[in-house]
């Protein structure tokens, strides 16, 4: 996944744990697998690989994420946009590359959610366009630590954590007292801006900072608007908290793109859900994160 993954679960018994600490992290590394882009035998890669000369086959998990992030798609009105990577290939943050303008204006027509065509009744993914790439970078991450804290359910723990990068959901209590997480200043990693006390829900945050490079006074970094092609700029990070942390993950990519008014309309209208804003010089936050 790119990113640090942590497990954390309270157990009278430590034999019990550890086996329990040890799945859940099969099954970071068995959703990786499946939904890589950097794993030529995933899932997702010949989903890539061949979609646009015929429909691919897939297993029940992917399409359903795909489904989901359909239907974020659609309540953003394309904020959200999983083929972003039909454009988004050509960056490469850890070498400082990106694409030049030319590049971009070829292959944005790519970047169409509508390209992707899902039969429910057969399980196929296709695309309707050669060049069409997808990645789900922007809800995997958050569909992964659910399913973990889903299996840590099932086998009877009420108390856990599991985090992947920016998104985490929490089971339960911290012992008698809520979960405490520390939202980042976006301008310095080792400072916090906020800190918010939660049980039985998900955070996600999605910042300009966790993949990034700096050129000639411009920040190239890996949230790109779909429109353009290009990183987003004036949000520095957006956390998004609620009850599921697929939904989170894909809603803090969303609220990032539209920027503070038109991202805090869509988190209006959203009664499960509350976000934090943080810009360069100004922060926006939901009216549910008040403190009582």
């Amino acid at each position: 996944m790119g990113t640090r993954v942590e497990i954390q679960l309270w157990s009278e018994d430590p034999a019990q744990a550890a086996r329990l600490l040890a799945a859940g992290m099969a099954e970071f590394d068995r959703i990786e697998a499946l939904m890589s882009t950097y794993i030529p035998d995933s899932e997702m890669s010949r989903v890539n690989r061949l979609a646009a000369d015929e429909p691919q086959p897939v297993t029940e998990e992917l399409f359903q994420l795909l489904q989901k992030a359909r239907e974020i798609s659609d309540l953003t009105e394309g904020a959200f946009d999983i083929t972003f990577d039909s454009v988004g290939q050509f960056y490469d943050f850890r070498q400082r590359q990106r694409p030049d303008p030319l590049e971009i204006s070829e292959h944005l027509d790519n970047i169409d959610f509508r390209q992707v065509v899902l039969n429910e009744a057969k399980k196929t993914v296709a695309f309707s366009a050669k060049g069409v790439r997808i990645n789900l970078g922007g809800i995997a991450k958050g569909h992964s630590v659910e399913q973990v804290i889903a299996l840590l359910a099932d086998a009877g723990v009420t108390q856990a954590l599991a985090t992947a990068g920016g998104d985490t959901r929490l089971l339960g209590k911290r012992g008698d007292k809520p979960w405490v997480v520390g939202i980042r200043d976006p301008n310095d990693e080792n400072a916090i801006f906020t800190r918010v006390a939660l049980d039985d829900e998900a955070i996600s945050t999605s910042g300009d900072y966790e993949r990034f490079f700096v050129e000639d006074g411009t920040r190239y970094h890996h949230i790109l608007s779909p429109a353009s092609g290009r990183p987003v700029s004036g949000v520095r990070s957006v956390s998004v908290i609620g009850p599921s942390a697929t939904v989170t993950d894909g809603l803090s990519t969303s609220v990032f793109v539209m920027g503070p008014e038109k991202g805090m309309e869509l988190i209006a209208r959203l009664p499960d859900y509350e976000a934090l804003i943080i810009t360069d010089g100004e922060y926006y936050y939901s009216p549910g994160l008040l403190p009582d």
